[in-house]
């Protein structure tokens, strides 16, 4: 039966006079391509939420064309179309916002310090767009490993120490790479972490991660500073949580900061 002569459900009127903020389709498992610094593209697999705002007067929304829209980048996803994407939803649904967030697993190679053993290291990364403003906003988290300045100082034997999860998030409107932020985070707490050691590069690391201390505190400021340097982000926060080796609590803190509010005064 042809598409026209069934009855658009969807598109009948309401007398309800509520307009929805958000509707659409949610956690969608969906193969991607993003950008890649070093390699140009790269395939992973995303989870996808997309929505439409809904005027008062109609029913509901076209689920359908959420994923149409979506096909349209299986060639790629990137922070540069970002925007096209909220586009074509706006255009498709006749609607007057759209968002869309994409959560996925970033890959990159790093080689051990020492033996340069390489191994995959994944990085969980969301890539958020809202029609109603002209940035979008990236994620990235990132695990580091701490030592505690405190149990270094006062103890006669080493020193605790644990994984921490530093999660960056940043608002831009020019492309950003995500290595560059693993790159920076990465420098900023006692050690890197690394998907595969030997030996002589766990001995490196305990050795190095003890003689560079680091509070939560340090962390999210080490990181502030250089993310105030970045002349493309506009507005960020800085997380970390740190899994306590020795205590029955995790350690945490934040830092959010306006680039362009802090600019005014």
């Amino acid at each position: 039966m042809p598409r026209k002569s069934l009855k658009d459900i969807q598109s009948q009127p309401d007398d309800r006079n509520l307009p929805i903020n958000k509707v659409g389709v949610k956690d969608i498992t969906y193969p991607v391509v993003v950008m890649d610094r070093a390699d140009g593209l790269q395939h992973t697999v995303a989870r996808i939420n997309m929505y439409v705002d809904l005027p008062e007067h109609f029913r509901g929304t076209h689920m359908s064309r959420f994923v149409e829209v979506l096909n349209r980048y299986q060639g790629g996803i990137s922070t540069k179309n970002v925007r096209n994407i909220l586009d074509d939803l706006k255009g498709e649904l006749n609607a007057k916002t759209a968002h869309v967030t994409i959560e996925f697993p970033y890959f990159i190679v790093k080689a051990a310090p020492v033996s340069g053993e390489k191994s995959m290291m994944d990085y969980l990364c969301i890539l958020q767009g809202d029609s109603s403003v002209d940035y979008y906003t990236l994620q990235v988290k990132v695990p580091l490993l701490s030592v505690c300045p405190c149990s270094k100082e006062i103890s006669r034997y080493g020193a605790h120490n644990q994984r921490n999860v530093v999660c960056v998030t940043v608002r831009a409107k020019e492309i950003l790479w995500i290595e560059e932020f693993i790159e920076i985070v990465e420098h900023c707490g006692s050690s890197e972490i690394y998907a595969l050691l030997k030996r002589e590069d766990e001995k490196y690391i305990t050795e190095r991660s003890y003689e560079n201390p680091v509070f939560v505190e340090d962390i999210v400021r080490n990181v502030a500073i250089k993310l105030l340097a970045h002349p493309k982000v506009l507005w960020f926060q800085v997380e970390t949580e740190s899994m306590e080796s020795i205590h029955n609590h995790s350690a945490y803190a934040q830092i959010e900061i306006d680039k362009q509010k802090k600019g005014q005064r």
